[in-house]
């Protein structure tokens, strides 16, 4: 059995997952471990090894975390795969904010939470990525968590930066969608039919 070990300790996202891959796409490798010292690495590292067909176990240890993955099927790999109906486009909305437009915060908010509360309602509805400030509305408090609940429900993919979260000190605190890292970000940006930027 062919089996690999990785440090990717001191390493900023999106290393750790970008090396994972680099080592993945080298050869037939039947059980990983990747080396990280910060949380969002190793939520990152963790999930895309589950989707390369790893089964995954994490431990603390000195320094950060072991992620250790042993191979249980064929798995999708790196690449996101794309549902939704045949034909039907696939949409990406990009939120770098967590307000809508400019002038007045408080008015901003509410538009947001009335944007996100009416968002099902674009038909092609794909992913819903949330980067920088945007990264405040996954988490616990956000008046806008019930929303996003429905879209992830609704089978929309609503994805939250890990760097951004723990830019903010929120890593602990997101309580919607799937911690993401910029590979991750990139890829589901190059399958999307449109993209749909607020910043």
């Amino acid at each position: 059995m062919k089996e690999k070990r990785v440090d990717c300790r001191g390493l900023a996202c999106p290393h750790p997952v970008l090396k994972t891959k680099e080592v993945l796409e080298a050869g037939e490798v039947e059980a990983l471990t990747v080396m990280v010292d910060n949380p969002a690495a190793q939520e990152n590292v963790r999930r895309f090894l589950e989707r390369a067909g790893f089964g995954v176990q994490v431990s603390p240890v000195e320094g950060g975390f072991a992620v250790a993955g042993r191979r249980e099927g064929s798995g999708p790999g790196a690449m996101a795969t794309a549902p939704g109906r045949e034909g039907e486009q696939k949409i990406l909305v990009f939120m770098g904010t967590d307000r809508l437009g400019r002038g007045d915060d408080e008015l901003g908010g509410r538009l947001m939470a009335n944007f996100l509360a009416t968002l099902p309602e674009m038909s092609g509805l794909w992913t819903l990525v949330l980067v920088n400030a945007g990264v405040k509305l996954a988490v616990a408090g956000s008046p806008v968590l019930e929303s996003l609940t429905r879209l992830a429900g609704a089978g929309v993919k609503v994805l939250v930066c890990g760097t951004c979260l723990q830019h903010f000190g929120l890593l602990e605190q997101k309580a919607a969608g799937e911690t993401t890292n910029m590979l991750d970000i990139v890829t589901h940006l190059q399958m999307a039919d449109k993209v749909i930027t607020f910043s």
